[in-house]
């Protein structure tokens, strides 16, 4: 009897080193699922996603261990149809089953909060309260600042602290690139201060700091760039600025998140991240062009339905001009 309890315990204790090591391993397979790591930001939603699958592995192995070997240990004789032993409470086990969820909701939310606070991005209910958080420590979301603070930013003497747990840079103090992004119905477009450039495509330097200025000339839009993690609800009638690090040169896709009517799904654009060399030498060519309107994929639909004889389907928001543009992308 006692070689059969610590048989018993020799192999729950090897199952459960089993089942963490395969847990682990899968939660460390979360990475290659996701999208490449584009912004700073992204370590933080990657550690968490990878953190919530190795938790969910690890229930999910444990419960259909613990199934697999009732079955095949514990299962009646052939010819036993006779009933099991009535078993009624057991407030040890109550107990265990009850806190240890309730343990790992806790567990959850604290880190998930200590990401959404590091990030500080800000949702459509506090802009709409004016609530303003405070100490944020990276993708930074606010209402417009007053005019001053607004002139000293565009002037560049303004910066931002860097999260200690974000590879920005080895100092604490990182450039400031500022750039306005309009949503309108449907198109995206961005303008450079710094050479009064207009562009569809959103060009970034890597490895600095970028403060968006996002603003919606019509309806709500979602500001989401996947390799980034990155989404942030632009509110009409309200300016918001939102900060973030590229930190990977490439091509990524910008989407509009929200529905914003029938044409939304074109609303669509090039990141292109690239080094600041690259990045100004990009702007001083793009300043040297005239403003032309850019191609614009929903006024196209919208004029092929419009000049179709036979109508069909329902009625649309016709979608705004053309911008104007020095890069149309």
């Amino acid at each position: 009897m006692k070689l059969q309890k610590t048989l018993n315990i020799f192999t729950l204790i090897t199952g459960a080193i089993a089942i963490t090591v395969m847990s682990i391993w899968i939660g460390k397979q979360a990475y290659t699922w996701l999208p490449p790591q584009a912004a700073a930001e992204s370590v933080l939603i990657d550690d968490l996603i990878s953190f919530l699958v190795t938790l969910g592995a690890f229930i999910f192995l444990g419960v259909t261990s613990t199934l697999m070997y009732s079955i095949i240990f514990h299962r009646a004789a052939k010819g036993d149809l006779s009933d099991g032993p009535a078993i009624e409470g057991n407030l040890t086990l109550e107990v265990v089953w009850t806190a240890i969820p309730i343990l790992l909701v806790f567990w959850i939310a604290a880190y998930s909060y200590q990401v959404y606070e590091k990030m500080g991005i800000q949702g459509p209910m506090e802009l709409v309260h004016l609530h303003n958080p405070m100490g944020m420590e990276s993708a930074y979301a606010a209402p417009m600042e007053d005019k001053e603070t607004r002139g000293q930013r565009d002037t560049g003497t303004s910066s931002v602290a860097a999260s200690p747990s974000l590879p920005l840079t080895a100092s604490n103090l990182v450039p400031v690139e500022n750039i306005d992004v309009v949503a309108k119905q449907w198109a995206w477009v961005f303008h450079y201060p710094e050479r009064n450039v207009t562009s569809t495509e959103l060009h970034l330097p890597s490895d600095r700091r970028i403060r968006l200025a996002l603003k919606s000339e019509d309806v709500l839009h979602g500001f989401y760039i996947p390799a980034f993690r990155l989404k942030q609800d632009i509110i009409p009638n309200h300016n918001i600025d939102f900060e973030f690090t590229p930190i990977r040169p490439g091509k990524y896709q910008l989407t509009d998140s929200q529905y914003s009517g029938t044409y939304f799904a074109t609303m669509h654009a090039d990141v292109v991240v690239e080094s600041p060399e690259d990045y100004h030498q990009w702007l001083a060519q793009a300043a040297t062009n005239k403003l032309a309107p850019a191609e614009n994929q929903a006024a196209s639909e919208y004029a092929q339905a419009a000049s179709q004889s036979v109508k069909t389907g329902w009625a649309t928001v016709a979608p705004g001009s053309a911008p104007l543009v020095n890069y149309p992308g």
